[in-house]
């Protein structure tokens, strides 16, 4: 079973005794055949986890849609209501920002403490253990799927529509935020064997990153205004995330400067940024080179780590 699971078909699984050795100092390059050739356990792993988290529930994946919904609700009571924001469909400016950070932060959170939680697995099955990691980006994935059909019966319900040329470059941030979620889980997943408080100091930062990202507030009228005649742009975008939800925003939202008229005064919302696709186009390919460099060294720091994972679980 264990060497179907990692590729091999059932006539060599049964014919051939299948060793897979376990080192260190084993290649990235081979670390990544290893990965590909498992990717039918990594499919298992991913269903298993989704499974298991709704196991004995009545509705079942029903829950992946009805949590961020009452999310959103929530924030849009808070922030449209009580706080008087009254930009115009602030709900999917708000929910298109949602979206991408909620698969970053579902795949890094659960897979800081994937080995940990499975030490059973890893301790008495070889297999590449970088799977885990990468099923709980998977499983984040699959929310993602669920969440993305929430965000259409809003818009669908309030009329809005996306900006259909930008589909190609929301595509393009979401695989690039799958890659940024994997590199860190892998990493943060080895690492957190060792210093058991990573699982726990991660959640602090991702609690601040968030604050840190264009999602309650809009980067044009708030960062773009405040730091852009001072030419400190740049700082903000050192974050690698924020790239990835404005294309987002600028898909599901598709106004850069909205208007709305309010008690006969037209107002003005500068929201996202002005620049045409290619500027998006650029700052997304920067953040994939980015994540695939931190993708082959995560892989790099799991390899070297790994060796003493029996006796640290």
């Amino acid at each position: 079973m264990a060497a179907e699971a990692a590729g091999f078909s059932p006539r060599e699984a049964r014919g051939h005794k299948v060793t897979r050795v376990v080192s260190p100092t084993i290649s990235v390059r081979q670390r990544l055949r290893e990965i590909w050739l498992s990717r039918e356990l990594l499919i298992y792993l991913v269903r298993t986890e989704i499974k298991v988290k709704y196991k004995n529930s009545v509705l079942g994946l029903v829950w992946s849609m009805v949590a961020p919904a009452m999310t959103l609700v929530i924030y849009f009571v808070v922030f449209q209501i009580v706080l008087g924001n009254k930009q115009p469909n602030f709900v999917i400016f708000l929910f298109a920002g949602l979206l991408l950070w909620n698969l970053f932060s579902l795949g890094v959170l659960t897979g800081t403490g994937v080995i940990v939680n499975n030490a059973g697995i890893v301790k008495k099955v070889s297999f590449p253990r970088e799977i885990l990691a990468l099923a709980a980006v998977g499983s984040a994935c699959v929310f993602f799927f669920f969440q993305s059909m929430v965000m259409v019966l809003f818009m669908v319900v309030l009329k809005a529509g996306p900006d259909w040329s930008y589909l190609p470059l929301a595509i393009l941030a979401l695989f690039t935020a799958i890659v940024l979620a994997s590199a860190i889980a892998i990493l943060l997943s080895s690492i957190n064997v060792y210093l058991r408080d990573t699982q726990h100091l991660i959640e602090v930062i991702l609690t601040a990153w968030f604050w840190a990202c264009p999602i309650v507030y809009a980067f044009q009228a708030q960062i773009g205004k405040r730091l852009g005649p001072k030419g400190l742009t740049w700082v903000y975008f050192l974050n690698p995330v924020t790239p990835l939800i404005l294309t987002f925003q600028r898909l599901i939202y598709a106004h850069p400067t909205t208007y709305a008229v309010i008690k006969g005064v037209r107002l003005t919302y500068n929201v996202l940024p002005t620049h045409g696709p290619a500027w998006y186009f650029s700052l997304d390919l920067a953040v994939l080179a980015v994540a695939c460099v931190l993708f082959i060294i995560a892989l790099a720091v799991f390899g070297r780590l790994e060796g003493n994972f029996a006796e640290e679980l």
